[in-house]
């Protein structure tokens, strides 16, 4: 469910006087994502995306979401562009949203990536960190330490709801996390929700990296460590060596780690892991019975996170030095 504001077409058509957009043929809301209300829309000129941003994202990131996107391809990334308004602007505001128009990417995600694909992502990413760094605007992470703080207060009387002992567990992880994560490893833009559905290809070629209404500043290889999660486990829930070998090789293809970054891998990828676990555990527990809102499983990052508690270097995700 990704249309939480539906739009008539007199609204749109009113909308899109503010852009050289061209004439409005069709338009339809577009099913996946959990965040805003996408729409395809067709004009005599081109095919686009219309997002409406819900209540979760604050306007007052917007500059910076849209702006990274605007950055990032005009350093050669392929990622959507925003289409500015005759006024300059990169985003106006549709029944009481605020809204933007953004370029429609060829390709499709994939649900079941091959070690292939998870090599062209590594490289993407390397990419698109590089292409950050003189990026002019910051926004912090509000999904970092403090974060999983914050939502951890929210959850941990309920979490033996789901799974008896998780209070007491995710306690304990917390805590060590908080004591031991690094401070100084190399920063810069991140995109943060690194997904398979984020990612477009066409066969094995990467075609585009889309949503990057989580992007922030943080550790790079956070971002790497996001992606050992989202992409190298399988529907069982075993841990594909060769495919993290793949993401690291790729990754490591355009921008090399370094010894402090590998070293603190293993403890990045228990954070991340964290991180989507309790994300997912507060919507598990908050939402109420009868939304429309498709709750994800947050036992299966509790078992991501188990797995990386028992790896001791990098070498275990298949990352080799010589």
């Amino acid at each position: 469910m990704a249309v939480y504001t539906d739009i008539n077409e007199d609204d749109l058509k009113a909308f899109l006087k503010a852009y050289d957009a061209g004439s409005l043929l069709s338009y339809r809301g577009i099913a996946e994502g959990v965040e805003n209300s996408n729409f395809l829309m067709h004009t005599d000129r081109f095919p686009l995306i219309l997002t409406l941003y819900e209540k979760r994202v604050d306007e007052n990131d917007l500059p910076f979401y849209l702006g990274l996107m605007q950055h990032l391809a005009d350093r050669g990334l392929s990622c959507p562009l925003p289409l500015p308004r005759n006024d300059g602007a990169l985003y106006g505001r549709l029944c009481g949203r605020p809204a933007a128009l953004i370029s429609f990417l060829e390709g499709m995600w994939l649900r079941k990536p091959a070690p292939q694909h998870c090599r062209e992502l590594g490289a993407a990413l390397a990419r698109m960190h590089l292409a950050g760094q003189d990026f002019s605007l910051r926004r912090e992470n509000a999904l970092s330490l403090r974060g999983w703080v914050d939502l951890w207060d929210k959850s941990a009387t309920r979490a033996d709801e789901v799974q008896i002992g998780l209070e007491s567990e995710i306690t304990e992880e917390l805590a060590l996390l908080e004591d031991r994560w690094p401070v100084d490893l190399p920063e810069g833009v991140i995109h943060a929700d690194l997904f398979p559905d984020n990612v477009f290809f066409i066969g094995e070629k990467l075609s585009g990296i889309i949503d990057f209404y989580f992007a922030c500043n943080d550790f790079l290889a956070y971002d790497l460590a996001i992606c050992l999660n989202a992409w190298c486990f399988e529907k069982d829930g075993a841990f594909n060596v060769t495919k993290a070998r793949a993401l690291l090789d790729g990754y490591e293809s355009v921008r090399s780690l370094s010894d402090t970054e590998i070293e603190a891998l293993p403890l990045l990828a228990r954070g991340s892991a964290l991180r989507f676990f309790l994300t997912r555990l507060y919507d598990w527990l908050m939402t109420p019975a009868g939304a429309l809102v498709v709750k994800k499983d947050p036992l299966e990052y509790l078992r991501y996170l188990r797995f990386h508690r028992s790896v001791r270097s990098a070498g275990e995700y298949g990352l080799e030095r010589a």
